[in-house]
């Protein structure tokens, strides 16, 4: 723990929605990056005030916050969409972007004129793809949910998924049978990175494949140029090494190139800004323990106390920053 303060570190996943300086003076007491992810989600301010606020921030402290953009969907279909699109995209990487994140509501909430889900792999969205590809941006892609999603609230594994869902029945798929299966998101997924050769990717959310380390890494064995974020899928990461450690560990160990420390911490106009810092530094200090030490710590989320991984120091390094600069291009720091 007395190396938390001093390791540069780099938080690949977060929502900074508001131009007010307590996520950069928080980040900056703790030594973190940050990439702020623009999203096309109804409880966020719109998309233009989010990259507002994201491009003051970046003016503000540019070494240390980096943005993604994003698009709405709106339009969808209709004759110039793709072309609005991609000269937004294209605006953004000019205005300093890294990346451009697609959300869940591709696969599980836009639909086309007739009616039908648009899943992520429609054609057209493919030239939105190749537009990121071209313009050398990252595609941070968050499709499907936790696996818990298409289960009935009592057989949840964690208390976190269980409060969203219970408070966003409209995400939770168990209640929706007539929605794509988490199997056929996942697939949609995997064709989509598979026709897209040379565009790089980032699952957020360990992509959508948190519940099972060996799923996740026959993934990333598969797509040798994705990585994935462990952005507010730690608790399922602990649940699993409450029943084998060991077996978690060698995962980070094995894929320590492909993996990115996230949190989805976000601060949104209501924000209060002093528990927000509080509340960052609580979490970003409590992943630091379980991480890169041996000791264990109580996880209300699982109702368990759960001892730390104690990943090697060079692992740490990786997921925790290196593995960031080298996806996103920025500059490193020593």
């Amino acid at each position: 723990m007395d190396d938390f303060a001093r390791v540069p570190k780099f938080d690949a996943h977060v929502h900074a929605n508001v131009d007010d300086p307590a996520f950069l003076e928080q980040a900056r007491q703790d030594g973190f990056e940050l990439m702020s992810i623009n999203v096309d989600y109804p409880d966020f301010p719109s998309i233009a005030d989010q990259h507002a606020a994201a491009t003051a921030l970046a003016k503000a402290d540019p070494a240390r916050l980096h943005w993604a953009a994003t698009f709405s969907m709106d339009g969808f279909g209709q004759p110039g969409w793709a072309d609005r699109v991609n000269a937004g995209l294209a605006q953004a990487k000019s205005e300093g972007a890294r990346a451009v994140k697609i959300w869940k509501n591709v696969g599980m909430i836009e639909k086309d004129a007739d009616g039908r889900l648009i899943m992520l792999d429609h054609p057209g969205l493919s030239p939105v793809a190749e537009q990121v590809r071209a313009l050398d941006l990252v595609l941070i892609g968050h499709q499907g949910e936790p696996h818990n999603c298409w289960l009935p609230l009592e057989q949840m594994t964690t208390d976190n998924d269980r409060e969203y869902f219970r408070n966003h029945p409209q995400y939770h798929m168990y209640l929706h049978p007539d929605q794509p299966s988490y199997d056929d998101q996942i697939a949609t997924r995997d064709r989509f990175v598979a026709a897209h050769p040379g565009l790089r990717f980032v699952g957020a959310h360990m992509g959508s494949l948190e519940y099972d380390v060996d799923r996740l890494g026959a993934f990333l064995d598969r797509f040798p140029d994705a990585s994935v974020d462990l952005a507010a899928r730690m608790s399922q990461v602990q649940y699993q090494s409450l029943r084998d450690r060991e077996k978690v560990r060698a995962f980070f160990i094995r894929y320590q190139d492909r993996l990115l420390y996230g949190t989805d911490l976000t601060v949104n106009p209501d924000s209060d800004p002093a528990e927000f810092r509080r509340s960052a530094h609580d979490v970003w200090t409590a992943d630091w323990r379980y991480l890169a030490t041996g000791e264990s710590q109580r996880v209300d989320t699982l109702d368990a106390d759960v001892p730390g991984l104690a990943l090697p120091r060079e692992v740490i390094d990786k997921v925790y920053y290196r593995n960031a600069v080298r996806v996103f291009g920025t500059a490193a720091r020593d």
